[in-house]
């Protein structure tokens, strides 16, 4: 283990932003040779996908409340609104000639690195499967019938697995060695998609983290080299069992889908999404190699503190209008602030509490803190700020930040809320400076780090490198619909000096990494761009 993790602390330190200089990219970017948005599978039998109705769907501040929602049936109509509104489109934006999509699972740069893939036995007529998710025309694509002869099913009653894979190319194409970090973020920011949709539908989400790479390849077909040929290749990353109902199933085991899918009949060559690469990144592969997971025994559950249910929101939108209008800022307008009451909110659901979406996904502790720059919130003072999302890393987070900051709780915050004011300045210019010369980290009400316990997670395995940046991933998704939900806009912001942030806080080792910047505020609006509907070229419901 110890090459491995030497191969990934590498990676990392290579990967960084510095101020003299930024991580090995392409330097400009080969329009023509751009990926294609969607992965398809020619020659796979097509199962067409109902469209959500426009009947009242269940308000978005009810998602956050165990048994608020009734439990919808496991069909293929329920199916088809629980990929709609996780990884299916959200809208298309025109700007002359040009037209692109937006989605509802947010992605660096929207270039969705991330395909998603259904395993289902025993719903409505719908082929005991693997099932490809095409977003573009909301559709299945059925790659396998699997085999069996067994009288019970694959899958325990009313329940259904998700996998999620990466394409590493569709990133690597524009942000080159760092790409393999943005791919990781974007797991996270899906498997928290997933989590909300199945939320709205009374469904539960947990994570298999017990099963193996290979596992989760062989049953979703990745690993099937003919089936690809000249096409990129994709990178498994995390199987989510989904149960229709209030309580989740006994986690399945991979063995009988193991057998099933190798002796199953598979269908369907994948599209080679760009003809030609014009820089090929090797690095990439190594690192990807040296997070392989192999199969490991169920973790034991993290046990969270107390944590009193969520702070109210003001929030009346239903649950698919604030997922389908959330987007990504391009700019903020530098002077519209938030309240205290909002801020505090935001923060509050970023707490890892494992009843409430999304965390109830994974056992996870929680190994990642938010350092905040405040800029403008009412009634409190700008500056800069720390949320300890796990408690029990008070000390290890005092001793690791070596400044003398003055860890002083923060006036009228909610009791539960490990909040503390390290230093009184204005935040504005180190925001901007930090986050790669950017405006927009200023210019919003708030900007944020977020801080890793890096070195103490790796030494678990290697392969924990990818699972920090899914937890960054799924906190960047919750501030998303937060920011909506408060009236406001987010962004996520890869691109920042690592070493810069440590540097500020005086971080002498690398027992801490900075692995993501986020910024929340009033957008600016581009009156070039037409909004046009994600689904009207679909004539059906």
């Amino acid at each position: 283990m110890t090459q491995t993790l030497d191969t990934v602390l590498a990676y990392h330190q290579r990967t960084k932003h510095h101020f003299r200089g930024f991580a090995a990219g392409p330097g400009g970017l080969d329009w023509g040779n751009q990926p294609a948005a969607f992965r398809y599978f020619s020659g796979s039998p097509l199962v067409l996908l109902p469209l959500l109705a426009d009947a009242a769907r269940p308000r978005y501040v009810e998602l956050y409340a165990p048994g608020k929602i009734a439990t919808q049936p496991l069909t293929t109509a329920s199916i088809a609104a629980l990929l709609e509104l996780s990884m299916g489109l959200s809208a298309w934006k025109q700007a002359g000639g040009t037209r692109w999509a937006l989605r509802c699972n947010p992605s660096s740069g929207n270039l969705h690195p991330t395909e998603a893939y259904v395993v289902v036995d025993g719903c409505d007529d719908t082929t005991c499967g693997v099932y490809h998710y095409l977003s573009r025309d909301h559709l299945l694509e059925q790659r396998c019938t699997l085999a069996t002869d067994s009288p019970r099913t694959l899958l325990p009653v009313d329940t259904l697995l998700l996998g999620l894979s990466s394409i590493h190319w569709r990133e690597a194409w524009k942000y080159g060695e760092r790409a393999f970090r943005y791919c990781q973020h974007d797991i996270g920011h899906a498997i928290a998609a997933v989590r909300y949709a199945a939320a709205l539908l009374g469904w539960q989400v947990k994570s298999l983290d017990h099963w193996g790479d290979d596992q989760t390849a062989t049953i979703l077909g990745l690993d099937r080299a003919q089936d690809f040929g000249r096409a990129e290749a994709e990178h498994a990353d995390v199987m989510l069992q989904i149960t229709a109902g209030p309580v989740a199933a006994e986690l399945v085991s991979p063995d009988d889908l193991l057998t099933a899918a190798r002796a199953g009949h598979w269908q369907g060559e994948a599209n080679v999404l760009s003809e030609h690469h014009s820089h090929q990144w090797p690095l990439i592969d190594t690192v990807a190699d040296a997070c392989h997971k192999a199969p490991t025994a169920p973790e034991s559950p993290w046990l969270s503190p107390t944590i009193p249910e969520p702070l109210p929101s003001a929030c009346t939108l239903a649950a698919d209008a604030l997922i389908r209008q959330r987007r990504s800022a391009q700019a903020f307008d530098g002077e519209t602030g938030i309240s205290r009451d909002s801020f505090f909110r935001i923060l509050d659901m970023t707490l890892p509490r494992t009843n409430v979406v999304p965390w109830d996904v994974t056992g996870w502790s929680p190994c990642v803190h938010l350092l905040l720059f405040v800029h403008r919130v009412d009634g409190l003072v700008p500056g800069l700020y720390l949320l300890l999302r796990n408690p029990v890393s008070a000390d290890r987070l005092k001793d690791a930040l070596g400044r003398d900051f003055s860890w002083q709780t923060v006036p009228d915050a909610p009791a539960h809320l490990p909040l503390f004011q390290l230093l009184v300045a204005d935040a504005r210019e180190a925001a901007q400076t930090l986050s790669c010369h950017q405006e927009i980290a200023a210019d919003g009400a708030f900007s944020l780090g977020m801080l890793a316990e890096f070195q103490d997670t790796l030494r678990q395995g290697p392969w924990r490198y990818r699972r920090l940046f899914w937890e960054t991933g799924m906190i960047g998704q919750v501030l998303y619909l937060e920011a909506e939900a408060a009236g406001l806009r987010g962004t996520g912001i890869g691109c920042f000096f690592d070493d810069g942030v440590h540097d500020m806080l005086a971080i002498q080792d690398h027992g801490l990494q900075s692995l993501y910047h986020f910024t929340l505020g009033r957008p600016l609006t581009d009156d070039r761009l037409q909004t046009l509907p994600p689904y009207a070229h679909l004539q059906r419901r």
